[in-house]
């Protein structure tokens, strides 16, 4: 499974300039003596190191120019002091260095650390180095970084990459973007992250939520002062352990009357497993009533496949009023096409002006024509369908998806959840959240379909769109990785995710504290 350091890990993410200044705060305002700071960094990446590594073999630290090479000294100088082989290169020349850097470097020399300047080694013996590594250790650029890393670093960074040796990033993987998660040029592929004072928003999505790793966090003891320094946190990360809670116990006495009626409008000609897909998982997350309104062929394969639906067969747009009726929350886009008969059920949907999810086709036609933003709805696009929501490119979106996520929210109302790795929700008065974690399997069609059947249901039965979305983000992460417990990523199908959702959702239910609904009530 993909780690991302676990529920214990702190919520507040923070951009790297945020965190450079609760830094500054620490040193100026609070006495800490900087140099003190980098050591404590320094011990705790060492202990992280061998708890991670016991046995690493020879470790190799990569030392840049500033506070991040200062921090990889020291590492350095904490291994040579536990009787650990140790190869140290200056990637930047010692001779740059100035104040805490310095001083860092000055003290491992004087504990024994043998540090070879990358500018004097012959051709290949870098190469060499990084070869014949157990460990390494990447302190080379940090979160001061922030476009394409320039030579030398460019190509330390592509052989570190290529070596079968696992790497430690030192705060961050050199070439990531701490704040946004954008990879501009090279950068390094961690195995883990030790990363300090504050949790920088970048790790978490985006190409961070790669490059990273496992994420492991030392607060240095600076908890307090990162409040009052001040500084606001970029956004907020969730996981399905921290934000369960939202779900509240059901009463013995509880009928489906409280619990929502979803209608999801879904699956034009050829797209007939998009709705049924929706609907399974809006009923497998706890919506007291699922309809399904879809093409008349798929009427009976619906219900062969999903008996507790129910479901309408319609030919034209002035069928679906008395559904909507009936609905509480409207799940509207998987497969409804961009011809005729979607065009009619969307304008149905918007029309009535209930709570909605907007998925797939629905966020298409809504980038193609001229959309009144609402306050009710979640809109669910995938970096390309937010690239043509905000006429733009999907590179654009990539390099801040967090800021993305909050100019569709601001165009077009409502709570906007931006898919990937790392999914952002922005919207709803608050700052935007970042689901920590990712799952490649979930890269095939139909997730998003299983995605937004969750999100209808939370919605209908929390009456909150921005925590369902949230909660259902982090709920249909948390069943892809169960399932991939045992289908592997590679063979998950969204039906597998389906079915790991009531599971996910048991397990919930057993938590120390949350009393079993058991059985009793009505219909």
């Amino acid at each position: 499974m993909p780690l991302s350091g676990g529920h214990s890990l702190p919520e507040d993410l923070y951009s790297a300039d945020a965190v450079r200044e609760i830094d500054r705060y620490v040193i100026d305002q609070q006495g800490v003596d900087g140099f003190d700071l980098m050591q404590a960094a320094a011990a705790g990446a060492f202990r992280r190191l061998v708890r991670n590594w016991p046995e690493p073999g020879r470790v190799l630290v990569l030392c840049g120019a500033g506070n991040n090479g200062g921090d990889g000294y020291l590492v350095a100088a904490n291994a040579v002091r536990h009787g650990l082989e140790v190869d140290c290169i200056a990637v930047a020349p010692t001779g740059k260095l100035s104040g805490d850097a310095r001083k860092a470097w000055q003290k491992s020399v004087a504990d024994g650390v043998n540090v070879r300047e990358l500018a004097d080694l012959g051709s290949g013996d870098a190469q060499r180095f990084i070869a014949g590594a157990g460990l390494i250790v990447d302190a080379m650029l940090g979160t001061g970084v922030t476009g394409a890393p320039r030579e030398p670093f460019a190509a330390m960074i592509d052989a570190c990459n290529e070596a079968p040796a696992p790497v430690l990033a030192i705060d961050l993987p050199s070439g990531l973007n701490a704040t946004t998660g954008a990879v501009a040029g090279q950068a390094i592929r961690a195995d883990a992250t030790v990363t300090f004072i504050g949790l920088k928003s970048g790790l978490f999505t985006g190409q961070g939520a790669e490059r990273g790793g496992d994420i492991l966090f030392e607060s240095l003891d600076t908890d307090d002062w990162a409040s009052e320094s001040g500084q606001q946190p970029l956004a907020r990360r969730v996981d399905w352990p921290s934000i369960r809670a939202v779900i509240p116990r059901r009463s013995r006495a509880a009928h489906k009357g409280r619990f929502g009626h979803v209608l999801v409008v879904a699956g034009d000609r050829g797209f007939g497993g998009a709705g049924l897909l929706a609907a399974e998982s809006a009923a497998r997350t706890g919506a007291g009533l699922v309809t399904l309104a879809t093409r008349p062929e798929y009427v009976s394969p619906a219900l062969a496949r999903c008996p507790s639906i129910m479901v309408q067969g319609l030919i034209h747009g002035s069928e679906l009023p008395p559904l909507i009726e009936a609905a509480d929350v409207i799940v509207c886009g998987p497969g409804i096409g961009q011809g005729a008969w979607g065009q009619q059920m969307l304008q149905q949907v918007v029309a009535s002006g209930k709570p909605r999810v907007l998925d797939a086709d629905a966020l298409n036609l809504m980038a193609s024509r001229v959309a009144q933003p609402a306050h009710n709805h979640i809109l669910t696009p995938h970096p390309g369908e937010a690239a043509r929501l905000l006429a733009c490119d999907v590179a654009e979106i990539e390099e801040d998806r967090v800021g993305a996520a909050g100019r569709i929210s601001q165009m077009f109302g409502g709570v906007v959840l931006l898919k990937g790795a790392g999914t952002v929700v922005a919207g709803g008065g608050a700052v935007p959240d970042v689901v920590s974690g990712s799952n490649p399997g979930m890269a095939t069609g139909g997730m998003g379909d299983v995605l937004s059947g969750v999100l209808g249901s939370l919605y209908a039965q929390l009456k909150d769109a921005r925590v369902a979305t949230s909660a259902g983000a982090a709920l249909h992460l948390a069943a892809a990785n169960l399932a991939s417990e045992t289908r592997g990523y590679m063979g998950l199908l969204p039906m597998d995710v389906i079915e790991a959702l009531s599971q996910v959702l048991v397990d919930s239910e057993r938590q120390p504290g949350r009393r079993s609904a058991g059985v009793g009530g009505d219909e």
